[in-house]
């Protein structure tokens, strides 16, 4: 998917949430949206990881830097991420996902990452995200793990085992309460 493809389907999941796809939209509208602290921090890690794949680590370590100087926001330029990403807030997430599915809801305060020190960002220390899925406000999903698609991580919740498609979990250490 083109990095214009990919932010156009990141923008329209903006207006989705926001219940304002079904109004007219203006140009002003689309302005706003876009310049807003919910949308802006998507646009600089996609560019980010543009930079990235096209093997231009200094530019996209700039558009990393932007984004955790302005918003909070921690962004691997590596991690793939599909698009409809959404972050409702952003301040103290860190992101060092290996992948993440489409339509990704991510509140504040989140971590993905290894469980030690992994200087290498090596993919098989890192969490895999599925599609739909939402990670409530302070959760911590660490190590090799796997989330299946529709999964909900309740707020503060530490995942360290995989969580099947479609369940909630919550606590320390994380476990199933609804299974769909």
């Amino acid at each position: 998917m083109s990095l214009k493809a990919t932010l156009f389907a990141d923008l329209t999941r903006q207006y989705v949430i926001a219940g304002q796809l079904q109004r007219q939209a203006t140009l002003l509208g689309v302005l706003k949206s876009s310049f807003s602290p919910r949308f802006m921090p998507v646009v600089l890690f996609r560019l980010s990881h543009w930079f990235f794949q096209r093997g231009f680590s200094p530019l996209a370590k700039i558009f990393g830097l932007m984004n955790f100087v302005l918003f909070g926001l921690e962004i691997a330029a590596r991690c793939e991420i599909g698009p409809g990403l959404y972050f409702p807030h952003t301040q103290g997430t860190v992101i060092g996902a290996n992948k993440i599915g489409e339509n990704a809801t991510i509140y504040h305060n989140v971590t993905f990452g290894a469980r030690e020190i992994d200087l290498d960002y090596s993919a098989s220390s890192r969490p895999n995200i599925g599609d739909n899925v939402i990670v409530g406000a302070g959760a911590k999903i660490l190590g090799p793990v796997m989330v299946g698609s529709h999964a909900r991580v309740g707020a503060n919740a530490v995942v360290v085992e995989d969580v099947p498609a479609g369940a909630t979990v919550v606590g320390i250490p994380a476990r199933i309460v609804k299974q769909v």
